[in-house]
C-alpha cells in the first residue's frame, strides 16, 4: 500500500494514530490525531516530543515521561494514560513499540489517541448504573430487614391478621428485588449482545390476556383489552410476557385515564400490539429517547430498564417498537412483530 493509501485508511479511523520511525520521527498522522493534539501545520518529519506535546497533571512531559526509546528495553505496549493537552482537554494515549528483536532497538513507534470524554460517558453511565441499583435495592431490603427484625424481637405481641400483613408484604418486596435483579440480568445480556430467544407458537391474544389478568388499574380506572384477529405467532413466550407486562404497568404507572390495549394482525400476519393511556403524552422531542437506558420521564420514580428492555426484547425479535400520540391524548407504544415462523415451517 503506497503511503497515500496509508494516509487515507488512517484518516477513516475514529481515534487520533501517529507513527514515528526509529529517530522518533513522525512518519505517519491522521486528521483525528491533528485536531485532538491541537496541532497547526503538517507534522510529518517532526520528532514526535514535538508533535505529541501533553502533560500530566503535575506539568511533566509525555516525551519524557513515557521514553519511549530509551525506556525498558523489554516494553512492547503502554497502558493507556490520561494526558492533557495546553488548553486542559483530556486525551487518553496508548502505544505500541515495534523492536528489531525482543529487547533490542525500537523501530518505529505507533500511538493511538482518543478524547477522554468517551471513557467519562463509560463511568457516567457505570456510575448512574451503581445509583439506581443502589437506590432501587435499598427500598424493599428496608422493609425486609424492618418487619423481619420486628417480627423476631416482638412476635408474641402481634395478632395472626397483623403477622400475615407483615409476611405478605415482606414476600411483595422480596418480589420487587428477584424481578430489579432479572432486569438487571437482561439489561447485561442487551448491552453484551448475548441476549438469545426460543421461539415457539404463541397465539396472540391468549399471551396477552394472561398477562393483563393479574394486573388492574387503580382507582376508577379501567384496563380494557381490544382485539382484531387473533394471530399465531414464533416469540420466546417469557420475553413476550415480559414486553406486555412492561408496556401496560408502565402505562399504569405514568399514564392517567383508562388503558387500552389493541391486539390486530398486518396483512402478512405479524402481530401489532398498541398500549394507550389518557395521560399527558410524551413530547415528540423527547420519544427518541425513552428506549434508553435509565430513562425516566416524571416523578413516578422506577428504574429506568423497563423500556429499554423492550426495545431489546422487541429487537431481539426482529420487530419494531415506537411512541405515538394516542387518541386519548396520552402516549401510544405501537409494537410490531413478525410471523417469526422457522423457515422449514412455513407453508407455500
Amino acid at each position: 500500500m503506497t503511503d497515500v493509501g496509508v494516509d487515507r485508511l488512517l484518516d477513516a479511523l475514529p481515534d487520533g494514530v501517529v507513527v514515528a520511525d526509529a529517530d522518533g520521527l513522525v512518519t505517519h498522522v491522521n486528521v483525528s490525531a491533528l485536531q485532538l493534539l491541537e496541532y497547526a501545520g503538517n507534522p510529518v518529519g517532526a520528532h514526535l516530543s514535538t508533535v505529541v506535546t501533553l502533560q500530566d497533571l503535575d506539568g511533566s512531559e509525555w516525551f519524557g515521561c513515557v521514553r519511549p526509546y530509551d525506556g525498558l528495553s523489554l516494553r512492547t505496549r503502554l497502558q493507556e494514560a490520561s494526558w492533557h493537552t495546553s488548553s486542559g482537554r483530556e486525551l487518553l494515549v496508548t502505544g505500541r513499540l515495534h523492536r528489531d528483536r525482543p529487547g533490542g532497538k525500537v523501530v518505529s513507534t505507533a500511538w493511538v489517541i482518543r478524547d477522554a470524554r468517551s471513557r467519562q460517558r463509560l463511568d457516567r453511565e457505570r456510575s448512574d448504573l451503581v445509583a439506581t441499583v443502589a437506590h432501587e435495592l435499598r427500598s424493599p431490603l428496608t422493609g425486609v430487614k424492618g418487619f423481619t427484625a420486628t417480627l423476631l424481637s416482638k412476635w408474641g405481641r402481634f395478632s395472626d391478621s397483623q403477622k400475615q400483613l407483615m409476611l405478605r408484604t415482606v414476600d411483595a418486596d422480596a418480589d420487587r428485588l428477584t424481578r430489579l435483579i432479572g432486569e438487571l440480568l437482561d439489561v447485561a445480556r442487551i448491552d453484551s449482545g448475548r441476549l438469545s430467544v426460543r421461539k415457539e407458537p404463541v397465539h396472540l391474544v391468549e399471551a396477552v390476556s394472561q398477562q393483563l389478568e393479574p394486573l388492574t388499574a387503580p382507582g376508577d380506572r379501567a384496563l380494557t383489552l381490544e382485539t382484531a384477529g387473533d394471530p399465531l405467532i414464533w416469540v420466546d413466550r417469557d420475553k413476550f410476557a415480559q414486553v406486555v407486562a412492561n408496556l401496560v404497568e408502565n402505562a399504569i404507572k405514568h399514564g392517567d385515564g383508562d388503558v387500552t390495549v389493541r391486539l390486530s394482525a398486518t396483512s402478512t400476519g405479524s402481530a401489532e400490539l398498541v398500549v394507550d393511556d389518557a395521560g399527558a403524552g410524551i413530547s415528540e422531542h423527547i420519544r427518541g429517547r425513552i428506549f434508553s437506558k435509565f430513562w425516566k420521564h416524571g416523578s413516578t420514580g422506577g428504574s429506568g430498564l423497563g423500556l429499554y428492555i423492550v426495545g431489546g426484547l422487541v429487537a431481539a425479535h426482529d420487530g419494531t417498537v415506537q411512541v405515538e400520540s394516542s387518541p386519548a391524548g396520552g402516549a401510544r407504544v405501537r409494537v410490531v412483530l413478525p410471523r417469526g415462523e422457522p423457515p422449514e415451517l412455513s407453508l407455500p
